[in-house]
């Protein structure tokens, strides 16, 4: 599917054509979403989060499997058709806006899902707010198509990457190589400590941020390859539903529908060619504080709730180590139920500078 480095404004060029978009996108594939549903241990009236839910292709599914929908879409004409499409499937509240903008609940997530929505966002927003939006330990569930490298379809992959490659080829010069699934295993596995670069790669986006390591841990991949057939017809509403397409000249769309014709005139079949569905999963890593002090401890309580930095929670103070609660700390470290511990006590500001303590 999408393939190319995202310019974020270009998003909006699918709520132009949402009625296409609406008939011609694919749902996703019903074993990553109950691996995804799994990993997150998510149950029925569970709260969940849905960035970015288009015509409803994987909303749909979620629905299925009873968990309280709240979906994000700033297209107001695909919301539109994705309220109609998901009218009485489930427990389901729409926000149309972006997820930059979007007012919601700060740890109150068991997970956050995006279909082929998450690099639309800004990356220095997206990770940390997704990490922010979520329940300690709960999941960031990302999923999307991608091309993959396969040897029985010789003939047709190499007839359009022929076409586009005439047709537009400062487009298909920045299109990425693709890989098969034990390249995209391995190349995921070295990257494995930040899930935004995991992310980033495989897609070739630029979405990496050194704060995702440290907001997400336990990354992990599932993939599920399909076999797609399409007519010269299906494949140009698959393509106008892409953002590179609206990039296109009227001319060069033309070509290129024209050129598919033939192609497709030319095999004396649908056209072929097979795809990844790409599901990669993390969890939002807890953080405990233990502090010096009744007052203090009110405040900062909502830090392990909510998987906050501590710093945000508390307005008129800092957080300082406390050499007096080493003991607490390698108690709270001990128990094994959290990914860091902090030990800390209130300084009020225009102390000494605040620091914090990682297990």
């Amino acid at each position: 599917m999408e393939q190319l480095a995202p310019a974020r404004a270009d998003g909006r060029v699918f709520d132009e054509v949402a009625a296409e978009y609406d008939r011609n996108r694919p749902a996703y594939p019903d074993e990553l979403v109950d691996r995804a549903c799994q990993i997150a241990g998510i149950g029925r009236g569970d709260p969940v989060l849905e960035v970015g839910c288009g015509t409803g292709q994987l909303t749909r599914s979620l629905l299925a499997r009873g968990p309280r929908v709240t979906t994000l879409e700033p297209g107001r004409r695909l919301m539109t058709l994705a309220e109609q499409n998901l009218a009485g499937r489930g427990e389901l509240q729409f926000v149309n806006a972006r997820f930059e903008d979007a007012e919601l609940p700060l740890g109150h997530y068991r997970a956050v899902f995006s279909a082929s929505a998450f690099h639309w966002i800004d990356p220095d927003v997206s990770w940390h707010k997704a990490a922010r939006l979520l329940v300690p330990g709960g999941t960031l569930a990302l999923i999307q198509y991608c091309g993959l490298q396969d040897r029985r379809f010789p003939d047709d992959r190499g007839a359009l990457r022929s076409a586009l490659t005439r047709i537009a080829p400062e487009l298909a010069a920045g299109w990425p190589v693709y890989r098969d699934l034990a390249a995209i295993a391995a190349g995921v596995d070295r990257r494995r400590a930040n899930v935004s670069e995991a992310w980033a790669w495989i897609w070739s986006y630029d979405l990496a941020r050194a704060e995702a390591g440290r907001l997400f841990g336990n990354v992990q991949l599932a993939t599920l390859p399909i076999v797609v057939e399409h007519t010269a017809e299906e494949l140009a509403g698959l393509l106008r539903t892409m953002s590179f397409y609206a990039k296109l000249s009227p001319d060069q769309r033309q070509a290129l529908e024209n050129e598919h014709l033939v192609i497709y005139e030319r095999l004396g079949r649908p056209i072929r060619s097979t795809i990844a569905a790409v599901l990669i999963t993390a969890r939002a890593r807890r953080e405990q504080v233990v502090v010096g002090g009744v007052d203090a401890n009110r405040h900062v309580r909502a830090v392990a709730e909510a998987s906050l930095p501590a710093r945000e929670i508390l307005g008129h103070g800092r957080l300082v180590i406390a050499p007096a609660l080493q003991d607490q700390h390698r108690l709270a470290k001990s128990s094994g139920h959290l990914d860091r511990v902090i030990v800390a006590q209130i300084e009020p500001v225009g102390g000494r500078r605040a620091e914090r303590q990682p297990a």
